[in-house]
């Protein structure tokens, strides 16, 4: 048998391993939430969060924080500051006075402010549990949660669905701290509600007040007699509820008072106080060694049936295990089913794809073969066209040739009959006809295209000589007359047509354009003369000019001035200020004269032969 003085060093060894010690220091968080904001307020969280804390700063706490009708910000500021004193603590504890939730399964504290309206404003308005939890998780020996906030809640009846599959309990839901040594204590079991109380305080609040700052009295069994309290205050319609999982020995928020040593009055005291220390660290080996010490009696048989709970638990615990390992199995399983199904589906979704973009690609091939095609019978067709257009022109043109010659063939008999004629006439008749004009009909294409020419320098038309060769600026200019006479003569060639109804305009047909420096007055261009101190600009209007002139070199003074000269010496273009035709027989009106004979004038008089004069 071993001896009471070496078991007893044994379960002192064992309990320093595996169980903790008493907290050296203590902090504690206490909130009470009563003026809400969007609801109803409540009656007595405030006052239960003052009974509490003046409970714990009783016990001898080393930091009693009491926190009132907090909204959001001050709640997490209140945590935050917490977690970081709780960083040193060997007993941290969280007393919570007010309206909670539950929604799918989760727990959440509501702040005063609150308005949860439709039930996703209660993620981001109020603190969920685990917030609680990470602000105690520093503590080394004891983290404990109260919440005293499984009162009917009135936001759950008011607030919108979003979805209507999301679950929104009555009251709490469970829940198992992940962390060792920590307890969650409930005023009502999970899915049950608890009392406000007709009293100051609530029945909850009221008990833990009574029970908990009892010296050396373990936590387990202090919160066994709040339930037994409660039960009785509420006529066994709220029952609180403790969740988490403390070791074996005794853990009391108030340390025993140390007891004075007396004389062992009895033997059997030394096999309890063994039997206590081994219950206290309730482990396999404390009763394994508890047995070896004492293997008879009333005791060892209680401790073989401690030894059956615990292997009972471990059975338990190893079953848990595999039904975990199993379902962890179950569902990597399916979701490799899933992720198979998804594959799958995004390969037949991939080779869709593939497939549309070849017939896209394919119909853009098709189209674009069409669009060859038809661009090709485009150019086709506009080759034919004109191929059909320069065979027109071609016609059009031998046949003018052809009348021209026929004409020219037609004037030459006539003009030999003529001279015949006149060989019979008298000498003054000869003259006479001599000083006649040729009629148009008689004209060869180069005389023909120099009469047109001729009479469009006159209605200001054009500007270039007058030549005989049906050149563009011809083209040009009798496009020109078409316009401004409404005439629609062809173009292409000099016509008969043409000449006769220019000769039949009696003046200037195309509008008068003048040089830099010049004006129009009437049918003329007259010089721009500027007052002092003004000069032409750019739109050949007068300006007056900067007083800042720029310094004048001899270059650009001797540029100007012969750039000056220039303009006052040179003549208009000559559509630009009139024309006139002279004949044999006379001119018709002239500005300065004209006079016959060969040569030019210069700047006023152009010989063009045939006995015509053009005056500017």
């Amino acid at each position: 048998m071993i001896p009471f003085r070496s078991f007893g060093l044994l379960i002192f060894a064992i309990w320093l391993t595996c169980g903790p010690a008493h907290a050296e220091k203590r902090v504690a968080l206490v909130i009470g939430n009563s003026a809400y904001k969007s609801v109803p307020r409540l009656a007595n969280p405030v006052s239960d969060a003052g009974l509490i804390g003046g409970m714990f700063k009783r016990a001898g706490f080393d930091a009693v924080d009491v926190k009132q009708d907090l909204s959001g910000a001050e709640m997490r500021k209140a945590l935050r500051e917490f977690g970081t004193r709780a960083r040193d603590a060997d007993v941290a504890v969280v007393y919570y006075a007010g309206h909670g939730m539950e929604v799918d399964g989760n727990n959440y504290l509501i702040p005063i402010d609150a308005a949860l309206e439709t039930d996703t404003d209660v993620y981001d308005e109020a603190f969920p549990l685990d917030r609680v939890l990470v602000s105690i998780e520093p503590a080394k020996q004891l983290r404990l949660v109260i919440l005293d906030a499984c009162r009917d809640n009135p936001f759950a009846k008011t607030m919108k669905r979003t979805v209507a599959s999301r679950a929104i309990g009555r009251g709490l839901a469970k829940i198992e701290p992940t962390s060792p040594n920590t307890m969650i204590a409930f005023a009502a079991k999970a899915g049950s509600t608890a009392s406000d109380g007709d009293s100051k305080n609530s029945p909850f609040a009221t008990a833990l007040a009574d029970h908990l700052p009892k010296p050396g009295l373990d936590l387990r069994k202090a919160f066994g007699f709040v339930r037994d309290d409660v039960l009785k205050a509420t006529s066994y319609k709220q029952e609180p509820f403790v969740y988490g999982s403390l070791g074996g020995d005794d853990v009391a928020l108030v340390p025993a008072k140390p007891a004075a040593a007396g004389p062992q009055a009895n033997p059997q005291d030394s096999v309890r106080r063994d039997y206590e220390l081994a219950l206290q660290a309730g482990l396999r080996e404390a009763w394994e060694a508890f047995l070896q010490a004492y293997p008879d009696g009333f005791y060892a048989n209680l401790a073989r049936v401690q030894l059956k709970k615990i292997a009972a638990e471990e059975e338990r615990a190893t079953a848990t295990e595999k039904a975990r390992l199993a379902e962890q199995e179950k569902t990597r399983l399916a979701s490799e089913r899933v992720q198979k199904a998804e594959l799958e589906k995004a390969t037949a979704a991939a080779k869709a794809a593939e497939d549309a973009r070849v017939a896209a690609e394919k119909a853009k091939q098709v189209e674009q073969a069409r669009a060859e095609a038809a661009e090709q019978q485009r150019k086709a067709a506009e080759a034919a066209a004109a191929k059909a257009v320069a065979e027109k022109q071609a016609a059009e043109k031998a046949k003018a040739e052809l009348a021209a010659r026929q004409a020219a063939e037609k004037a030459s008999a006539e003009q030999a009959a003529k001279q015949a004629a006149d060989r019979q006439m008298p000498e003054g008749e000869q003259k006479v006809a001599a000083l006649s004009p040729a009629p148009a009909s008689t004209l060869s294409a180069a005389d023909l295209a120099k009469s047109v020419q001729s009479e469009l320098r006159r209605v200001g038309c054009l500007s270039a000589v007058a030549d005989g060769d049906w050149s563009a600026a011809s083209q040009r200019s009798l496009t020109l007359f078409n316009k401004y006479a409404g005439t629609q003569f062809d173009v292409k060639l000099a016509s008969v047509d043409a000449l006769d109804a220019l000769k039949a305009k009696p003046g200037r047909v195309c509008p008068l354009v003048c040089n830099f420096g010049f004006r129009a007055d009437g049918d003329q261009c007259v010089k721009i003369t500027c007052r002092a101190g003004y000069r032409i600009n750019d739109d050949n209007e007068c300006e007056k000019v900067q007083e800042k002139k720029p310094v004048a070199t001899r270059e650009n003074s001797s540029k100007r001035d012969a750039e000056r000269k220039a303009t006052e010496s040179s003549p208009s273009k000559p559509e630009a200020s009139g024309q006139i035709i002279c004949t044999q027989t006379g001119c018709r009106p002239v500005q300065k004269g004209c006079r016959l004979g060969s040569g030019v004038i210069p700047g006023r008089v152009q010989i063009t032969g045939v006995g015509q004069e053009v005056c500017n």
